[in-house]
């Protein structure tokens, strides 16, 4: 029996990180993976769904460029696109690959096997791997389980992923549809429709059982993204629950519910189902490997199982489910296993961004999330309009918001950025909660000119009473105010 110091489950972002991150141990790994090396980060999730959102942004741009010199819109080719998003897919898969190739001619040939397979706990230790009719068991002194997730789907309606999709139907499309009902407002749904719309050929529906999107955002944040979907052609149903959904003559008939009690009924070309992901965990290990399951997935302490020597990373566990947190879990669970990690642990700075339109960037807390914890602070908001980098782009919309505590500290909570370039206005932030500072080293800090990220520092100076622009003068471009149990006070200086 083959022995190994580590057996990862699964080549994608999670159980790649966590093999790299063992041969710095000089640890003897066996990585298995089933599909595609990986996993739905590239193929039908964030790489993917990414290139689909920067194409149709490039092609909304463009179209709105040509509107201003009264120029024709030229035809956009659906196949094209999709060629252009599979060579990104390829591209990736092929450097990822190529890095092992490499490394099997390194110095770190006698640390990493790769093998294709699906992989099954037997006991603990034994993980049994079966490959083109063959099987074989091997021992591993610990495992990392890293399988991803899958969309969820909902029993009584009829997926075939042709007309009915989940997000893994979308490279199955052959042309843009005239039509499609999106099921599921979260930042999946929401992406897609805007993909969708962005490129101009789809008139989109999108199915919100709520009286607005992205139900756990700002209200100031949402509003921006809701009025430029319904701007660009997107039909939000708000207020409304899927009676049915059904494929009727090649096409989808759906039937909603609305709060008033009416009900409707609504035709469209293809349908979207978008709500949420679930773990991928079925037939992983036999009933003699006591791992613990919970609603969300496997239960886990800081990426350890209830078996001591099994780790679950990713997807695949309860905590948050993204690419970046996801190799975070790989890394530091090999870190405990191999090491001892100089932190815990934790998830209050991790960064996030929503490919909308625009795209939204966040850190840390909102304010929906300090006032349902009870935190007293304060906020300060400044409108794109006042960058001079989003006024040279010709796109003043977006906003940056600042959370801090409401103490003399002045701690960052967190941060929102709405607008061009959001994601790259975020990470210095992140560091200073990470880090649990206050603004202070935000003040003076000398900014690239122009850039959005300027607008951060004259966030904090606002806090300091020492900003350029005076909240008092521009009013609704800038606010500066406490918060204490929902009740917002402005800050006078």
């Amino acid at each position: 029996m083959k022995k190994y110091d580590l057996v990862v489950i699964g080549a994608g972002p999670s159980g790649y990180a966590a093999a790299m991150r063992a041969m710095d141990f000089k640890k003897k790994v066996l990585l298995v993976e089933r599909n595609r090396i990986g996993g739905a980060g590239v193929t039908n999730g964030a790489l993917s769904s990414k290139t689909w959102w920067e194409l149709a942004r490039e092609t909304y741009l463009f179209n709105r460029h040509l509107k201003r010199y009264h120029l024709e819109r030229p035809e956009i080719n659906f196949q094209e696109i999709k060629e252009e998003v599979k060579r990104a897919v390829k591209e990736r898969k092929e450097m990822l690959t190529e890095h092992m190739k490499l490394l099997e001619q390194s110095n770190y040939s006698s640390l990493l096997t790769f093998q294709n397979g699906s992989a099954k706990l037997l006991t603990p230790n034994e993980i049994n791997i079966t490959s083109n009719g063959s099987s074989e068991t091997v021992w591993g002194d610990h495992v990392i389980l890293a399988t991803g997730s899958r969309p969820r789907k909902l029993p009584d309606i009829p997926i075939d992923e042709k007309i009915i999709l989940t997000s893994d139907g979308i490279e199955h499309l052959d042309d843009f549809p005239k039509s499609m009902v999106i099921l599921g407002a979260g930042v999946i749904g929401c992406e897609f429709a805007t993909i969708f719309s962005g490129f101009g050929q789809t008139s989109v529906h999108l199915i919100d059982k709520g009286d607005r999107i992205l139900p756990f955002e700002d209200e100031d944040v949402v509003k921006v993204i809701e009025q430029n979907m319904e701007k660009n052609g997107v039909f939000v149903h708000r207020n409304s629950r899927l009676i049915r959904m059904e494929i009727v003559d090649g096409k989808v008939e759906y039937e909603l519910e609305y709060d008033n009690g009416e009900n409707r009924i609504y035709h469209v070309d293809k349908a979207l189902i978008s709500v949420g992901r679930i773990p991928n965990y079925e037939g992983l290990w036999d009933d003699a490997v006591d791992i613990s399951l919970n609603s969300r997935g496997i239960e886990d302490d800081e990426t350890q199982t209830s078996v001591s020597n099994i780790y679950a990373v990713g997807d695949i566990t309860s905590d948050i489910a993204l690419v970046n947190v996801g190799e975070l879990e790989g890394r530091y669970a090999v870190e405990r296993i191999f090491g001892h990690p100089h932190r815990k642990l934790v998830y209050e700075n991790i960064s996030t961004i929503m490919f909308l339109n625009p795209e939204v960037a966040g850190v840390g807390l909102n304010e929906i999330q300090a006032q349902n914890r009870g935190i007293p602070y304060k906020v300060v908001s400044l409108d794109y309009s006042c960058i001079p980098r989003a006024i040279a782009k010709r796109n003043t919309q977006g906003f940056i918001k600042l959370l801090v505590t409401n103490d003399q500290d002045m701690k960052i909570l967190g941060m929102r950025v709405v607008g061009n370039h959001a994601s790259s206005a975020i990470q210095a932030v992140a560091l200073l909660i990470s880090m649990d500072k206050g603004i202070e080293e935000l003040a003076e800090c000398v900014h690239p000119h122009p850039s959005i990220i300027e607008g951060i520092q004259e966030c904090v100076r606002m806090l300091l009473g020492k900003s350029m622009f005076k909240p008092e003068a521009l009013k609704g471009r800038l606010t500066c105010k406490t918060c204490c149990d929902g009740v917002y006070e402005d800050i006078v200086f």
